[in-house]
């Protein structure tokens, strides 16, 4: 499976796309899409739906995996990150593959195993996951590799609970 993750951002949207098989996750490709202060901002999100749309074109993911905006002190910034996000989901959502949301707090509990990790912890246990030689950066583009790995691992396990009840089981509620 190829799970492409998006950490959204007006400067900065981090991206991360990684191969997941069973238990085993490889980095295939990451990196930032960058925008330019001062530019209007509907040409910034144009960048940003134009560079997620090369993305699904060049990897054609399984799963497209973006972070939910969850919380901002800053009204202006969370609008922007909002708009960011939404021309991401946008271009994800063109995509045919299925989209997924997380929240900053479920992909921390996902790759670090605690909800309130900080940044330095997120970032080091990406780099080890993925087996990469140094931790990624910015925090965007961890952000976005742990976004992605969040997803693979919530999607192997609805798998594996997929195939533990047999067809035609009724499940509670």
């Amino acid at each position: 499976m190829i799970v492409l993750g998006i950490d959204p951002g007006i400067a900065i949207t981090g991206y991360g796309v990684i191969t997941s098989r069973g238990d085993r996750i490889a980095a295939v490709d990451y990196g930032c899409l960058q925008t330019t202060a001062g530019t209007p901002s509907w040409l910034r999100l144009k960048t940003i739906h134009d560079g997620v749309l090369r993305l699904v074109e060049a990897y054609s993911p399984d799963a497209i995996a973006v972070e939910k905006l969850f919380f901002c002190r800053n009204t202006t910034t969370a609008m922007a990150v909002g708009e960011a996000r939404g021309a991401a989901l946008v271009a994800a959502a063109g995509s045919g593959g299925l989209v997924r949301e997380f929240t900053p707090m479920q992909v921390k509990q996902a790759v670090t195993g605690y909800g309130k990790a900080d940044k330095r912890q997120v970032q080091l246990m990406v780099k080890t996951l993925l087996g990469l030689r140094e931790a990624p950066s910015p925090d965007d583009v961890a952000d976005a590799l742990a976004i992605a790995i969040a997803c693979a691992h919530t999607m192997e396990t609805a798998s594996r609970i997929d195939l533990a009840v047999p067809p035609g089981a009724v499940i509670p509620p």
